[in-house]
């Protein structure tokens, strides 16, 4: 089954979707844009974070990059809105929003 991925998306019809345990296309994950269903996403207050870190390696979807070992902004391509990094920010830097 040769799959265009760039066509599965979130209005592609079912009857073009991959074949269950099929790989359609090594390292496209980035090109897939899951967090886009989301009805609520993380916000981060600046003020409030202490750049502990401890947000980054409990995100299931490696969405809080950190580079030059500061946390960067959110990855809302790929985010699906679980909280489990509000769990893990022990200064409150972290809420919950509903998406606008």
């Amino acid at each position: 089954m040769a799959t265009d991925i760039s066509k599965l998306g979130v209005k592609v019809k079912w009857q073009d979707l991959t074949e269950g345990m099929m790989i359609a296309g090594a390292g496209t994950s980035k090109e897939f844009l899951t967090g886009e269903w989301s009805s609520v996403k993380p916000e981060i207050d600046w003020e409030k974070c202490k750049q502990c870190l401890l947000c980054a390696p409990v995100c299931p979807d490696s969405c809080i990059p950190v580079a030059d070992k500061k946390r960067l902004d959110f990855d809302y391509d790929h985010c699906k809105g679980c909280g489990i990094c509000v769990k893990a920010c022990p200064f409150g830097a972290i809420t919950m929003e509903g998406v606008k």
